[in-house]
């Protein structure tokens, strides 16, 4: 299905373009991962449902796709918490990368390609380390390397600012040791506790930024096509990968570089020392893990979100109306009559093309899922209006395989009721017997007993239709 042409906006020339990727049919993809000192908080979410999505429908749009997303494993952060906790820093990853499992698992993120440690890919990123070194663009000073920033003539062409104007709005550590103030260390002279790997320049562990270039170019190549991640990335750290890459390889780092923007809580933005901070994990125990993600793509990824527990309430319920329209499809295809098409079934039918045709039309326009979700409300409305009217049940067949189809595409609408277990069945019974006798006062208060449990009963031509609420 690639004969729509996708546009994407590229940080790089500030505009959208026609995305072409470097071998017809293929796409090498890689996005910033979490640094797993702790569970991951919504702000994390929202740039790893984001391209979760641009990875998905360009699956759906027929490319192969080679999707790495990497896990920083050690840094400041994480050594001071295993310090905190008593315990190792490997110790420390391997427990937060679990939990990080357990939450993308949860918002229907797909696992990348390639999920590379930083702390596995040492001897890679040494070589790279190396490499700038001999090519004039790195220096050791008794054990910590650093980048020459001004050695890469190109340096802000990301983020659109000429170096003197990045120095002065940059937060820059004092270091006697540095040629230049905003020169950044490619690796880090072992201290007192801390892990270290043997390397040319003694015992040290890599900088942050060094890791996502040498693991880009392992498992991607020189040139990737699209490098993805959150706003608050595009400096220093992608304008860092650009100058390291680059003048590591002499070859173009990324042909498309997509940021997502800020989400901020109540209107302000999400920091600890306003107690406005929330995880994932905080989030998912009040709401679905799933009404996050639909929450998440009812904007477009570049504009700024403002995440509330009002918000959260209304994505619940529009994502809730969608659920509504596909249980009863699905319990009239279960049950229903199997008919021939009626004139406004057939209508119905007819109008699903046209409704995947504005899906694909929103989201070939720079990924636009907003628009995209309301392509599938489109799509329910039109069912709504015959699904009242006992419809055949090829129809309804028809009809909830398209909405999940386009759902597929966002990684949502792929949950259902599933089978109510016995104890419930069995209250389902005693209901439509008391139906069937008139004992319409049983028939109320078994109702209530099945809300009490969780469970909406509708009486249907088709029988009893069961819905967790």
């Amino acid at each position: 299905m690639i004969d729509t042409k996708l546009y994407l906006f590229n940080t790089l020339s500030r505009s959208k373009e026609e995305f072409i990727p470097i071998e017809e049919g293929k796409v090498k993809m890689y996005s910033c991962g979490p640094t797993v000192y702790n569970y991951f908080h919504i702000g994390n979410a929202r740039p790893f449902i984001i391209f979760d999505t641009l990875r998905r429908y360009l699956e759906y749009k027929g490319y192969e796709v080679k999707f790495v997303q990497n896990f920083t494993d050690v840094d400041d952060k994480m050594i001071n918490k295993a310090n905190e906790l008593g315990i190792t820093v490997k110790e420390l990853a391997d427990q937060y990368i679990a939990e990080y499992f357990t939450d993308s698992k949860g918002l229907g993120i797909k696992e990348a390609t390639v999920h590379p440690r930083a702390t596995e890919n040492i001897d890679a990123i040494i070589e790279i380390i190396s490499t700038l070194e001999k090519n004039g663009y790195a220096y050791n000073v008794d054990g910590d390397v650093y980048y020459r920033t001004k050695s890469f003539e190109e340096y802000g062409k990301l983020s659109h600012q000429p170096l003197e104007d990045l120095e002065s709005g940059a937060r820059i550590d004092i270091n006697e040791d540095k040629e230049d103030p905003m020169d950044f260390a490619l690796w880090k002279k072992q201290k007192e506790g801390e892990p270290a790997w043997e390397s040319p320049w003694g015992m040290g562990r890599p900088g942050w930024h060094i890791e996502c270039s040498a693991m880009a170019n392992k498992y991607l190549g020189k040139s990737i096509d699209i490098h993805s991640g959150g706003q608050d990335l595009i400096f220093p750290h992608h304008e860092n990968e650009i100058a390291q890459s680059e003048a590591a390889n002499c070859c173009k780092f990324a042909n498309y570089w997509l940021h997502n923007g800020y989400i901020n809580v109540d209107n302000r933005k999400m920091s600890k020392s306003l107690g406005n901070f929330f995880t994932v994990r905080d989030v998912a125990a009040e709401f679905d893990y799933e009404v996050i993600r639909f929450f998440m793509l009812s904007a477009h990824y570049r504009s700024p979100i403002n995440f509330s527990k009002d918000l959260m309430e209304s994505a619940k319920s529009a994502l809730g109306r969608i659920y509504t329209c596909l249980e009863s499809l699905d319990f009239i295809a279960k049950s229903g009559e199997d008919r021939e098409i009626n004139a406004e079934e057939k209508e119905v039918l007819n109008g699903i093309g046209g409704h995947k045709d504005r899906f694909i039309a929103a989201m070939d326009d720079d990924l636009n899922t907003a628009d995209a979700i309301s392509a599938i409300f489109e799509l329910v409305a039109d069912v709504n209006k015959i699904i009242t009217k006992n419809p055949a049940k090829s129809v309804c067949e028809e009809c909830a395989k398209a909405i999940r189809e386009l759902g597929a595409v966002l990684g949502l609408l792929q949950g259902g009721n599933g089978e109510a277990d016995d104890d419930i069945q069995a209250i389902l019974m005693e209901r439509a017997d008391a139906r069937a006798n008139k004992d319409w006062a049983k028939s109320d208060e078994l109702r209530d007993k099945l809300r009490d449990m969780g469970y909406a009963v509708k009486d249907t031509p088709q029988g009893q239709q069961l819905t967790k609420i």
